[in-house]
């Protein structure tokens, strides 16, 4: 579900039935797009691989947040590491779970790194601050996509083509903060 519902863009842009609720949907999804990787989730990126006939680990350069118990999604990371896992062990810098008939490897890197996601706690569509920014930034991209060079000033108050720049963010981010990713504001 995203963040923004086509009922709310519709209500705050005025526009009625006069666009159909697809083309309002991919504004919503396109904020979600945008707004949701800033986000504080429990992911983390391994960077190399091993396996024994019974368990496979995942190795990372930071100390990950994962605990013995967990149910996490593995992607990107080769077909014998994908899929949804339990965790069996925890290192500061591997996880460790059960697999079968499986062939012995030494540790290999990844490339690119893959992603491991855990268990999701935090419903972001019951946060109204999120919700908010998202809305604003579903407005932004309407816009942008509607009556462009609009509202947008650069700093010396002459009309701007870049609505959809880092500035997207910076408008919401203050709103937010609370929610933010350590590792999302890098850069």
């Amino acid at each position: 579900m995203s963040l923004t519902t086509v009922a709310e863009l519709k209500s705050v842009l005025g526009v009625g039935s006069l666009y159909p609720d697809a083309t309002i949907q991919e504004v919503c999804d396109a904020a979600d797009v945008v707004l949701i990787p800033m986000l504080a989730v429990k992911t983390e990126f391994p960077i190399a691989h091993s396996k024994t006939t019974t368990t496979a680990t995942l190795y990372f350069d930071n100390p990950q947040q994962f605990i013995v118990g967990d149910s996490v999604v593995i992607t990107n990371s080769g077909s014998a590491w994908n899929g949804t896992k339990t965790l069996t062990a925890v290192t500061d810098y591997s996880i460790t779970y059960t697999i079968s008939a499986a062939t012995e490897t030494d540790k290999n890197t990844f490339s690119p790194a893959g992603l491991v996601t855990g268990d999701v706690t935090t419903d972001w569509t019951l946060d109204m601050a999120v919700q908010q920014a998202a809305l604003m930034i579903a407005v932004e991209i309407w816009q942008a996509r509607t009556a462009t060079l609009s509202g947008s000033n650069s700093v010396d108050f002459q009309p701007s083509p870049y609505r959809m720049s880092a500035q997207l963010l910076a408008k919401v981010r203050g709103l937010i903060a609370h929610a933010l990713d350590p590792r999302s504001m890098v850069g």
